[in-house]
């Protein structure tokens, strides 16, 4: 693959006052290409704060959905990659991926467009909003494997942590100002109709991402029996220490992940006493936490190594949903409500940097859609059983039991993962493995 430094684009040299701000010459900004697939992440990203709290807010406030049902609406969305994935990565190594992202975006804007008009008809529901999480997880599935494939087409393996980094940083941009924006669009037009704002950015993505200029073919050695391809992938991602070392760990961390997440909403607006705006304010915090990692998340990577990273971001995340459950419902629980977003967007963004990057930097170039699908549905599978545990614990010992599991399991995640693996002798990237499938 070409250095992205030889395709750059028609970016002017800036001059006098504006000079500090110009790009270094190396930057993968300057890469047309790239630029063109961060510029379709930063708009996605707007609208998915939007969805962030819109669905779990109609859920909570407008539907008054308990901790159980939550939890289940959480385990509809995820139960998709454990049904689908698998066959999904067979799949994807044998088509383009470019109209398979494209395709996944459209989806799940009409997807979210039926969401208002279904309220306005007077038939919204927990039962059809379990109905639109199923089929936003199935559509990820496949469209977001695909757009995970289509980055390593556009960036060479030595830069995929630097790429994962401004990836997450577009992410960051949007948390930063989404939520406040977002939480005040829920308050003005409710929740459901918000929802249109998001579908709408999805369909600027789509045009932004087909005029994306890759040109792929399907790999020609990919086995033309089904199962003898699937049976490939899984043979390879066994076959490797470092692959099944961070499945293990990352789905893990998906369980205690789940089981906080699926009641911070609950705990924010029926401990805590917040209403939509101030939810979206608080969430801000998650911006300011995903914009420092994906700053400073490749350089830290760099100095103290990928696996280290990997593994202060677990520990990160549970201080935060930790503390948050022996905070008060007081302004200092407000306070820890914000301190926790800002913990977990830290932490997710520097295990994922890194996750995504090492497992992609290891695996030949026809597997990567299996390996990708497999990876995928290893780590989801105790997410299912964590948004249910979480669930359980909030319904019927109390929302701080279900953050204080999250925070002590991922706590000594963090602290079994120094202890017990390689991962903290891991400083670089790999090279693409040779072990046959």
């Amino acid at each position: 693959m070409e250095d992205p430094s030889v395709r750059t684009g028609p970016l002017p040299r800036a001059n006098g006052p504006w000079s500090r701000f110009a790009l270094p010459p190396g930057d993968l900004l300057r890469d047309r290409l790239y630029r063109r697939l961060w510029l379709s992440i930063l708009i996605s990203s707007f609208g998915s704060q939007i969805t962030l709290l819109a669905i779990p807010l109609t859920a909570a406030v407008l539907l008054h959905a308990t901790p159980t049902q939550m939890g289940l609406l959480t385990a509809m969305e995820i139960a998709p990659f454990v049904l689908f994935s698998l066959p999904s990565g067979v799949w994807l190594d044998r088509v383009r991926k470019l109209p398979v992202y494209v395709g996944g975006e459209l989806a799940i804007a009409l997807a979210l467009a039926s969401v208002p008009a279904v309220w306005a008809l007077g038939h919204l529901s927990m039962t059809y909003l379990y109905c639109v999480a199923f089929v936003i997880g199935s559509v990820f599935t496949t469209a977001g494997t695909a757009a995970q494939i289509v980055l390593t087409q556009v960036v060479p393996r030595s830069r995929l942590v630097e790429a994962h980094a401004k990836n997450a940083l577009a992410g960051s941009a949007a948390e930063v100002a989404g939520p406040g924006v977002a939480g005040a669009l829920i308050r003005l037009v409710g929740a459901p109709a918000a929802l249109l704002a998001d579908a709408l950015l999805l369909l600027v993505s789509v045009v932004i991402l087909r005029g994306l200029d890759i040109r792929e073919s399907p790999s020609a050695k990919v086995p033309g029996r089904f199962w003898e391809a699937l049976k490939q992938g899984l043979r390879f991602v066994a076959g490797l220490r470092l692959l099944v070392v961070l499945a293990l760990l990352v789905g893990i961390w998906q369980m205690c992940h789940q089981s906080a997440m699926v009641v911070q909403i609950l705990f924010a607006t029926r401990e805590l006493g917040l209403n939509e705006r101030q939810v979206g304010l608080c969430y801000v915090g998650l911006g300011i936490g995903t914009v420092a990692a994906g700053a400073f998340g490749s350089r830290l990577s760099r100095r103290i190594g990928t696996g280290p990273c990997l593994l202060w971001g677990f520990a990160i995340c549970g201080i935060g949903w930790l503390q948050l459950a022996l905070a008060p419902a007081t302004a200092w629980g407000v306070a820890s409500f914000v301190f926790m977003l800002v913990c977990f967007g830290m932490g997710a963004v520097l295990i994922f940097i890194n996750f995504l990057a090492l497992r992609q930097a290891v695996t030949p170039e026809p597997l990567l859609g299996r390996m990708t699908s497999t990876m995928r549905w290893l780590i989801l599978i105790p997410a299912v059983p964590g948004a249910l545990l979480g669930g359980w614990l909030g319904e019927h010992l109390g929302l701080r039991w279900a953050l204080a599991a999250g925070g002590l399991g991922a706590i000594a995640l963090a602290l079994g993962g120094w202890r017990l693996t390689h991962l903290r002798e891991l400083r670089e990237l790999p090279e693409p493995s040779t072990h046959p499938a």
